[in-house]
């Protein structure tokens, strides 16, 4: 018995207690108060709590016959109270021995270098990563420079936030987590289309940099050094003839600019609703790199007719028809397109590095299959070599499938959907044989025109 009772206090110590109210663990929180019912409060509630009691002007002396006001709280245990709904308890996180040294110049890889990591994981897009690349390394740098006293008063280093512009498909996410990851920085992505003007049903604009902070465990310092991915930008865009109040538009965008220039934000920690028993933290998001990604789907039209109307006239004119089949058009777009397509100035002002992405090409969505690190195809090959299957797919049957996603108009992502259409009869299949050694995919097998080619064990 003994025994037993030593096995449950040791277990017991491993977990820490959880605060009912804010649910935040005591090593955050601080020491609990244990309530009857097994729950626990923090400080922060249990002080909450009693101030807006008091501030709403309730006084419990005047109040007859409350219930269980004369009772001790050791009583509660005999009265047939229903329990509350006890928060599952959390393990306590073990802190590491030693602390990340602050950021240092050394730390930050040239640009070169992570152009060089990027493209083990992005294919193409070569002058988006050189920009992504640069401006992440001098972002880092003026970090650096405020934190270590290096910024004088004479040349202050301006933040250099990023637009994103490309077609669905052409990896401005996956550029970002890949960015987030080899540089080891917290980042949240967040999706515009969820935001609204404060006080409206939907996520205030503050939640983006509570995102941020939990991905940094609530680490403030942590935080205000990572990388903010708004998703969904074009989505914001002033809507054209509308009577009614643009609480998801135009008044976003209106909003957003605190945060791209940088300023303290109260945001509330472990929740994205503000709300009296929430505990808050400032942020200063003067040091947070901000980049905003959108397909912006008309704006091929906008630049086309622009750039249609100033070469028509005169003995200079050249065809109507030069821009409709330009696969680099994006590039040619400026602010006046942007605007006209309806960003307000202000937010472009803070956004003043602009990135297109190039629509993928067959031979680029070839090299998305075979090449990148964690490519689709070696993901496969990986999961048939668990069962000492070999996996082998025909150059033939490689370009088909490029082709087959050019027709499906959403990028890299439709190379999955049409990959896992055809590997699912061959994954069902190969592990009921195991004299199965060898499986060729072939384009006869893609066409539907026969089966993949089996070659079986020696």
């Amino acid at each position: 018995m003994e025994d037993n009772d030593t096995n449950k206090t040791e277990q017991s110590d491993s977990y820490e207690k959880i605060c009912y109210i804010c649910r935040r663990t005591e090593s955050k929180a601080g020491p609990m108060i244990n309530m009857p019912g097994g729950m626990c409060l923090c400080h922060d509630c249990m002080q909450k709590s009693f101030d807006s009691v008091l501030n709403s002007g309730l006084d419990f002396s005047k109040i007859q016959n409350m219930p269980y006001m004369n009772l001790n709280l050791s009583d509660f245990s005999k009265l047939n109270i229903p329990q509350p709904e006890i928060p599952q308890r959390q393990k306590i996180k073990k802190k590491s021995a030693r602390e990340k040294p602050a950021l240092n110049i050394k730390d930050i890889p040239a640009p070169h270098k992570i152009k060089a990591s990027l493209d083990q994981y992005v294919i193409g897009q070569e002058q988006a990563k050189k920009v992504v690349s640069v401006a992440v390394y001098n972002h880092y740098k003026r970090v650096f420079a405020k934190e270590n006293g290096q910024e004088t008063d004479e040349v202050q280093i301006e933040k250099s936030n990023i637009l994103m512009i490309g077609p669905t498909g052409s990896g401005k996410t996956y550029l970002v987590k890949t960015l987030a990851r080899l540089l080891d920085v917290p980042l949240a992505i967040a999706d515009a289309t969820a935001l609204t003007e404060a006080g409206y049903i939907g996520d205030d604009i503050e939640s983006v940099v509570s995102k941020l902070l939990a991905a940094a465990d609530n680490d403030v310092e942590r935080a205000e050094r990572g990388i903010i991915f708004i998703d969904e930008i074009d989505k914001i865009a002033k809507k054209k003839d509308v009577s009614t109040r643009d609480v998801s538009g135009e008044s976003v965008q209106q909003e957003l600019l605190k945060l791209l220039e940088g300023g303290l934000v109260e945001v509330p920690v472990g929740t994205n609703q503000k709300n009296a028993l929430s505990p808050m933290a400032t942020v200063n998001t003067d040091q947070i790199l901000f980049i905003c990604g959108g397909a912006f789907p008309d704006l091929e039209r906008i630049i086309k007719e622009r750039l249609n109307k100033a070469s028509s006239i005169g003995f200079g004119s050249e065809l109507k028809d030069k821009y409709d089949n330009d696969p680099d058009i994006l590039t040619h777009v400026t602010n006046e397109d942007l605007r006209k397509f309806g960003m307000i100035p202000e937010f472009l002002g803070r956004l003043p590095i602009v990135v297109t992405l190039r629509k993928l090409t067959e031979p680029m969505l070839v090299e998305i299959l075979k090449k990148p690190r964690n490519a689709i195809l070696k993901q496969y090959i990986k999961l048939l070599e668990l069962d000492e299957v070999k996996l082998i797919f025909e150059d033939d049957a490689l370009e088909w499938i490029a082709k087959e996603a050019l027709k499906r108009d959403t990028g890299a992502r439709a190379l999955r959907a049409i990959l896992e259409e055809f590997m699912l009869d061959i994954m069902y299949e190969v592990p009921k044989d195991p004299g199965i050694g060898t499986v060729v995919i072939t384009r006869g097998y893609l066409e539907k025109n026969g089966g993949p080619r089996i070659e079986m064990r020696h």
